[in-house]
């Protein structure tokens, strides 16, 4: 957690100074309160946006009432408050959770996912799921992805402001600049994959304890990573990095760049666990 939070530091580091160097004071001070309204609008509202975006459906006990069991019985074990049940109609299998603290939260999963694992696979997605919630990872993952948005609007504004014109009308860039628009998103890239591969493997552990079946959850990455391969869900870079297995699989550049961390590394850890 301690590292996380240094990263986080250093992302929002990172946005005032792309403020002051842009726009002087002025810059400062406009970063600022660009990056307080998006961390406003990310911890009150960012579990209703990523929801919408892939268009989950609220569930109660008598529409998903195995779902409900397994996730009521790691609840009861754990000592958490239960979440609200969302499914995604898509046949990509897949699964996440989101939600600003632990009282305040919700696990989707998609219909591919409940029909792809047996009840013991699902089980071990599901306290990995509740693991996020427990460790506060959805909270901080929705502040990174923020941080990285308002990354982005800087980086693109300065590639607008690196192209100047002369006194004769000449187009003439600011090399300077252009260094700025390029390196300032890859470096949030960058921050934004340790902070996401270092939750998912506490969140692999945690949700390991929950569960006390490791090997169920090693079952269930094993399954996920081949369904993803045969069918991604296309997700949005974004929020990409909510997923249990990255759902962006398929071009090397999605690899490169991965939130997730290897499924090999994953399930060789819950193995020496279990």
């Amino acid at each position: 957690m301690v590292r996380t939070t240094l990263l986080l530091g250093v992302m929002t580091g990172l946005v005032l100074l792309l403020g002051l160097y842009m726009g002087g004071q002025s810059g400062l001070l406009v970063a600022f309160a660009i990056a307080t309204t998006m961390n406003f609008v990310s911890y009150w509202f960012s579990d209703k946006i990523v929801l919408g975006m892939y268009g989950a459906q609220q569930v109660s006990q008598a529409q998903a009432p195995q779902l409900y069991r397994m996730v009521n019985n790691l609840t009861v074990g754990a000592g958490m408050p239960m979440p609200k049940l969302y499914i995604i109609p898509h046949q990509g299998a897949n699964a996440f959770a989101t939600g600003r603290n632990p009282r305040h939260a919700a696990i989707a999963v998609t219909e591919g996912i409940l029909q792809l694992l047996d009840e013991r696979e699902m089980t071990g997605v599901l306290a990995h799921e509740l693991a996020h919630i427990k460790n506060r990872d959805t909270l901080i993952s929705s502040v990174a992805a923020t941080m990285a948005g308002v990354i982005m609007i800087f980086a693109a504004m300065a590639q607008w402001l690196s192209w100047s014109t002369d006194s004769q009308g000449r187009r003439q860039s600011n090399l300077a600049m252009m260094v700025v628009a390029v390196v300032a998103p890859l470096a949030s890239l960058i921050i934004q994959m340790a902070i996401s591969r270092t939750r998912e493997f506490a969140a692999d552990r945690t949700g390991a304890a929950i569960s006390g079946d490791p090997l169920g959850l090693a079952l269930a990455l094993s399954k996920l990573g081949l369904a993803s391969e045969r069918s991604p869900m296309g997700a949005s870079r974004q929020t990409a990095h909510f997923f249990i297995v990255n759902p962006l699989r398929g071009r090397w550049v999605d690899r490169f760049f991965s939130t997730h961390p290897s499924l090999e590394k994953r399930i060789a850890r819950l193995q020496a666990m279990g």
